[in-house]
């Protein structure tokens, strides 16, 4: 899906264009981005091999088939053609050596802002995403019933990482929020149209997988349980789950909470504001347990403003873990504090999950949380060939959370290679 071989390679920040980033290469070409030094990719000089491209050595960690050991990873037709032990290299074109790395599926993050020069959030999907080990994200409202068609034109259609969407209840989108602008787009609530919203996902359901909604009082004022019954109305009649925004809301939790069904997701489960999932003495809220056991379900959303390590950690330690870890990361937070998806779930290490934990909520739940096509968030034979490789660097490292505190961690997941259906995505390599 959106595969364009007209990307052109410069060496630049990764904020910028994908055509300014990226570099789409013939499997073969690119013999020492994989680490220090060369050969990490390799041919075997044999045209009819059975597979395209073999990754031997790794580690997988693939939580969908319950599979974490050495491994290696046939791939054909942009497709997993088979995962063992010892497959023979010479049965393959190419070989990605991965010994000493992580293998796991490419990673799914669903919720990110990639309406790039239009919603004041959105940045670049590609040198963001797709560079950095996430093949397939979810735009999560940025776009509108009255701006979607151009979202759909000017980004999904043409970049590389493969771009889903939620379509915010209010038919601008994001488009009216800055800085310097502080209107939210449902301060009026002229703007929440189930009906505009249902007849633009019914046009593009290809793509558009739920329904967003942002509930802060900034955002949605005091009508914000208004607001959410009218994205109920458009999810329910597009059959589609909702996403909820919450934190500093002008109703409670509680009230909130009551009208999500099984199926739907609340971001920002983790925020330090006003309207969290902690009462006063640090437990969590028996309505938040409650949603949990009727199919709701948890998602992290870092974004800028979003995500508490101390609310986090009395969470885990009350055994209350996100279902999916998604990174929220767009314009005034990709240079810190959330950098990419891959620094979200290296925080999440340090909160104690495992290896294998962190990939199942950003990869395995994720491709299953939404109506993703069959074949994404696994390595499980037939599958899309989305592969990430990834070192763990150990030592000390500084993270901060939305509201500046800080955390020491010793392990830091740091991406290495990413193929999407075969294909394999690098930085330009330095001259």
């Amino acid at each position: 899906m959106h595969d364009h071989p007209h990307a052109r390679p410069h060496a630049h920040p990764p904020h910028l264009h994908r055509r300014e980033f990226l570099k789409r290469v013939a499997v073969g070409s690119l013999l020492c981005a994989f680490g220090e030094g060369c050969g990490g990719l390799s041919r075997t000089g044999s045209a009819s091999a059975k597979y395209d491209l073999l990754v031997t050595g790794g580690r997988v960690v693939d939580p969908s088939q319950g599979l974490s050991a050495v491994r290696d990873v046939a791939i054909a037709a942009g497709k997993i053609a088979r995962v063992g032990e010892g497959l023979p290299r010479s049965e393959a074109r190419q070989i990605l050596d991965a010994a000493g790395r992580i293998v796991t599926p490419g990673l799914v993050d669903v919720h990110v802002h990639v309406y790039d020069g239009v919603a004041p959030l959105g940045i670049p999907a590609d040198p963001n995403h797709i560079a950095k080990g996430v093949t397939t994200v979810l735009d999560a409202g940025s776009a509108g019933a009255n701006t979607f068609p151009s979202f759909r034109r000017s980004v999904i259609n043409v970049v590389d990482t493969r771009v889903f969407a939620l379509l915010n209840i209010s038919v601008i989108g994001q488009a009216s929020m800055t800085p310097d602008t502080q209107h939210g787009e449902l301060l009026s609530l002229g703007y929440a149209n189930p009906k505009a919203a249902l007849r633009t996902i019914e046009e593009h359901r290809d793509v558009i997988l739920g329904v967003k909604i942002r509930l802060s009082r900034e955002i949605a004022g005091e009508h914000d349980l208004k607001a959410l019954a009218i994205a109920r109305e458009a999810s329910d009649a597009a059959k589609l789950p909702l996403m909820v925004h919450i934190g500093d809301t002008h109703s409670s939790l509680k009230d909130i909470f009551a009208i999500l069904k099984k199926g739907d997701v609340v971001t920002h489960t983790f925020h330090g504001r006003a309207g969290g999932i902690l009462d006063p003495n640090g437990r969590v809220l028996p309505e938040v347990r409650d949603a949990v056991g009727r199919g709701v379900n948890l998602d992290v959303g870092h974004g800028r403003g979003s995500f508490s390590f101390d609310v986090a950690e009395k969470a885990v330690r009350q055994d209350l873990l996100p279902g999916t870890i998604s990174s929220d990361v767009h314009r005034y937070n990709v240079d810190g504090p959330v950098f990419d998806l891959a620094t979200t779930l290296s925080k999440f290490l340090h909160l104690g999950l495992t290896l294998e934990q962190v990939i199942e909520r950003a990869a395995t739940n994720a491709a299953r949380a939404f109506g993703f096509p069959r074949g994404l968030g696994s390595l499980r034979e037939g599958s899309e060939a989305d592969v990430a490789v990834w070192s763990i660097a150990e030592g000390d490292f500084e993270f901060v959370d939305a509201l500046a505190q800080k955390r020491i961690g010793h392990r830091k997941l740091v991406p290495v290679a990413t193929l999407k259906s075969g294909r394999i995505y690098a930085k330009e390599q330095k001259r």
